[in-house]
């Protein structure tokens, strides 16, 4: 027989609107960061770091460096280091993230622990400003952390979306936050543009104009945390399973417990597998975007932060469009139409002429309706499959390939760079990302899955 949640079960989810716009505002806050420097300006400056440790000097396109730097012995090229620290990190977060959300699950306070884990990773961000010279390890350190500790921050937080939201609120609920934190992930942006575009009149160089920049991001992470922090209210831990010992051991032993137990929800693998592929594409087209636009298309950094800021924008549009077609058509089926746009969208990337802006602002364009959209309807979609009392424990799982954080996808662009020397064929190879995302979403049976975790489906579904 299948479970009902209980409507009195605070994981069943409420429908406080005021405590839901304090929830919201964690996607304004940690957007910043991904925005600003995930997005824009950290990669290219790490590369160029990278550059001038190997070469001597940042390459061009006309005068690319080719020289390796030397990573524990390893020859890596200075292009591609940004994508092997993004996969390490990665890596390493399929072992912490888990352990963070079996440790969440067990919190009588979510809210303080997902503030703890941003201001330590608000912390790492601010701390980019000191990057410079020929300083790429700082560069990598600084990353590794702030990463891990988005990611850490995201999994509570996404798990306190079936707290504050009922099933059928949650495609809405989702996608204002995703809204909101592309709209101020665009405002921020705009200051960092006028920063980067008018530095002489700051009296700044370029690169002290992009240090700046890369604090700003970190300050506004770690000031807006405290509105959701404020706002949320704690609720009791109720563990689905009884594990004897401290914290940490009880939390190892409800993670080990639940892994062995995921074949019980075996849609919700599915999608979670689907969603690993396609995300990966997603994540690896945000981290790359401004790398291919400057090393490959020839375009300026100041054209570059316009560009995201246009996507910033029309992506504040597209989730919330992409949550109304939801409520029509279910979450599952607009998704699968987001992902026939991406690979339309991958593989104009590969034949987009170098230097010309029209065509690369249509393709920005058509980035920014699917963006939010695909990846607001993805997580409450997943959180309509996970089993009660583990929300935090499932979407640990779900962070591991989440904003930033995507392993194969980076790790196939950086080995197609470095063996063709060119970031055309790399971009190409993520429409496989795409399809493979595309085809096992197709296969997933969302009520089945809803109803496998003990959930009441929404009206559409």
């Amino acid at each position: 027989m299948t479970e009902q949640p209980l409507r009195d079960d605070p994981r069943a989810g409420t429908s406080d609107r005021r405590e839901q716009r304090a929830w919201y505002f964690y996607d304004w806050a940690n957007s910043a960061y991904v925005t600003t420097a995930g997005a824009v300006l950290f990669a290219p400056y790490l590369t160029s770091v990278a550059e001038r440790a190997a070469c001597g000097r940042v390459g061009t396109v006309a005068n690319p460096c080719t020289q390796d730097l030397s990573v524990l012995g390893v020859g890596v090229s200075a292009g591609s280091l940004v994508f092997y620290a993004i996969t390490f990190t990665t890596l390493l977060s399929a072992f912490v993230l888990p352990v963070v959300g079996a440790v969440a699950d067990r919190s009588s306070s979510k809210r303080t622990l997902m503030a703890r884990f941003a201001w330590l990773g608000s912390a790492a961000a601010a701390a980019m400003f000191f990057i410079s010279g020929t300083g790429w390890q700082l560069g990598v350190a600084l990353l590794l952390v702030a990463n891990l500790a988005l990611g850490a921050s995201l999994v509570v937080y996404d798990a306190i979306l079936c707290e504050v939201a009922t099933p059928d609120e949650r495609d809405r609920v989702s996608s204002r936050g995703w809204a909101l934190g592309y709209l101020a992930g665009g405002l921020l942006l705009a200051a960092n543009l006028a920063l980067v575009t008018f530095h002489d009149t700051f009296g700044l160089s370029t690169a002290m104009a992009v240090r700046v920049s890369l604090l700003s991001a970190g300050v506004w992470w770690g000031v807006f945390t405290w509105i959701p922090y404020r706002g949320i209210r704690d609720r009791p831990a109720t563990p689905a399973l009884q594990v004897h010992g401290g914290l940490v051991r009880r939390s190892f032993g409800q993670l080990f417990t639940t892994l062995a137990e995921t074949r019980r929800y075996p849609q919700t693998l599915l999608f979670l597998v689907a969603y690993l592929f396609y995300n990966d594409g997603i994540q690896t087209v945000i981290a790359s975007a401004s790398v291919y636009g400057q090393k490959q298309l020839g375009f300026t950094t100041g054209f570059l932060i316009a560009t995201i800021l246009l996507v910033q924008f029309v992506a504040f549009a597209g989730a919330l469009i992409f949550g109304r077609i939801a409520r029509r058509i279910g979450s599952r089926l607009t998704i699968m139409g987001g992902l026939v746009i991406w690979m339309a969208v991958v593989i104009s990337a590969y034949f987009m002429p170098a230097g010309q802006m029209l065509p690369f602002g249509i393709l920005a364009v058509a980035i920014g309706m699917v963006l939010g959209g695909t990846q607001a309807l993805s997580r409450s979609f997943y959180s309509q499959l996970i089993p009660r009392g583990r929300e935090a424990e499932y979407f640990s799982l779900y962070q591991a390939c989440e904003r930033g954080t995507s392993w194969l996808g980076t790790l196939v662009f950086g080995l197609v760079y470095q063996l063709t020397d060119s970031y055309r064929p790399a971009i190409a190879a993520l429409v496989v990302f795409f399809a493979v995302g595309l085809i096992l979403l197709s296969r997933v049976d969302a009520r089945r899955a809803i109803m496998e975790a003990g959930n009441t489906p929404p009206h559409v579904v």
